[in-house]
């Protein structure tokens, strides 16, 4: 293994901001077209005469194909460098946007939305890791808060900027915004991103990589289809019991692994572990709110779309105003401390979510909207600096990986668990069953709503009781 120079290369430390615009714009890009395909499905089923169920799969795929392939993109990485994998990466994602805009058919849009994913996966599992190698200690929480902003920006932005695009061109608009950006974007790294010099060139563990590639299609494939015909269906029972096995045979194939593409090693170390945790229940807290707070201001309280999506850009516009801002304090008083304010305002955020009624005013719930992206702009960036900052050089793309893998995990399963919790918390309410908003009974999506927040809280709770009994342990030490 070659040592790393980045940090002290004098031409690579005049461009690092720059490194870090370019890193951030497809962080971006690929962040936001998990979110910004929802809105444009009513058309896209209209346009392409396809079902709705159908047209889910539009985002589904995108979501699978990215968490099958983290991994083993992140261990690439490790292995013949991370800058590499960054520019192909960029190069597959921006033909892929272009191919997706195309009004083709269901076919090609899809084999389109997959090479965009894997394109995604690769900027993905290794833009934490180019950082972390880039920037010196002392400013790494500050840039890492920088990609922390626009995961965040890219996260929820989505309905808004579809929404707006949809208001005056066709849906394939939604793909090909990605094209200048990312042309502009690999000009950029083509000029000052620097060649690899991390790489450990160790053979890749391929029974590994595919048996995790499976697994996740398996199991999201089982999410996904279950949540159109239900979770006690005998082909979603079969699927999931796949997963389980699948599950168990990788562990043991990367227990024996010399060199495996997930390295369960890492989580021995207990503050690389419990943050990879936090971030994971988080980004499921999140995403509870991202499926729910659209129905509450538009069905229940009667906003206007647009309206809507203004109100919802509280949280990452906050977020993207105080995640640096936090970073550069991580980088001055250490990280700890910050990422267990951050969940305690996140908590709280979720109580004032549970509360709110018919009659709450919209100004109370869009303060609630700002104290949660708040609390994540101060929550992110300390943790992600723990997560890249406890792991050894060569196992930083493994590290960014499975960061990235929490993160997606997280946007699935919270939109999962949310729209699970919340329809049959109405149907208890209702008496019969739900699976969609009542017009007439909104007070039925307020039952539902509470008890799905009343989730959502326990999910932080849990995240900042770990926190906090770490922050003890650290300072009894």
């Amino acid at each position: 293994m070659k040592n790393t120079a980045f940090a002290e290369d004098p031409q690579i430390q005049k461009h690092r901001w720059w490194i870090l615009i370019a890193v951030c714009l497809f962080t971006f890009m690929s962040t936001l077209d998990g979110s910004i395909v929802n809105i444009a499905l009513p058309v896209m089923s209209k346009d392409l005469a396809i079902p709705m169920n159908q047209a889910e799969w539009v985002v589904s795929i995108y979501l699978i194909v990215i968490c099958a392939l983290l991994l083993l993109f992140g261990k690439l990485g490790d292995t013949v460098g991370k800058i590499r994998i960054f520019k192909i990466g960029s190069v597959l994602f921006t033909v892929g946007s272009l191919l997706s805009g195309f009004n083709s058919g269901l076919t090609l849009l899809l084999v389109s939305r997959s090479v965009q994913a894997v394109g995604a996966s690769m900027t993905m599992s290794t833009n934490n890791g180019i950082i972390t190698e880039v920037f010196p200690f002392k400013e790494r929480g500050r840039a890492l808060g920088m990609i922390g902003s626009f995961v965040a920006l890219g996260s929820i932005a989505g309905p808004g900027i579809g929404g707006l695009i949809l208001a005056h061109l066709s849906w394939g608009y939604i793909f090909w915004i990605n094209v200048p950006v990312g042309i502009i974007a690999m000009i950029l790294g083509a000029v000052i991103l620097p060649k690899d010099v991390t790489t450990t060139a160790q053979p890749l563990d391929k029974w590994g990589s595919g048996l995790f590639a499976v697994l996740m299609v398996t199991l999201f494939a089982g999410i996904f289809i279950g949540q159109e015909v239900g979770f006690t269906q005998p082909v979603i029972l079969a699927l999931f019991a796949v997963s389980a096995v699948l599950l168990i045979a990788f562990i043991q194939v990367e227990l024996r692994h010399a060199n495996p593409v997930l390295a369960l090693k890492l989580f021995k170390n207990s503050r690389f572990s419990i943050s990879i945790l936090c971030a994971l229940l988080i980004f499921i807290a999140n995403f509870f709110f991202n499926v729910i707070a659209p129905f509450y201001l538009e069905n229940a309280r009667g906003l206007a779309a647009n309206y809507a999506g203004y109100a919802l850009m509280t949280f990452p516009i906050v977020q993207v105003i105080v995640a640096p801002i936090a970073g550069t304090i991580s980088d001055k008083i250490g990280p700890e401390l910050l990422t267990f304010i951050g969940l305690v305002l996140i908590s709280i955020s979720q109580v004032g979510y549970m509360l709110a009624t018919l009659a709450t005013p919209l100004w109370v719930f869009m303060g609630f909207i700002g104290l949660v992206g708040f609390g994540n702009g101060i929550f992110m960036a300390p943790n992600n600096s723990i997560v890249m900052s406890s792991v050894p050089v060569k196992d930083l793309g493994v590290a960014g990986g499975i960061n990235a893998l929490a993160r997606e995990l997280g946007m699935i399963i919270g939109i999962s668990a949310a729209t699970t919790v919340l329809f049959s918390a109405m149907s208890r309410s209702a008496g019969y069953k739900v699976t969609s908003y009542l017009p007439a009974h909104p007070e039925i999506f307020i039952d539902g709503m509470r008890v799905a927040f009343t989730v959502s809280l326990v999910i932080c709770l849990i995240a900042t009781v770990i926190t906090g009994v770490r922050l003890l342990q650290r300072h009894r030490a």
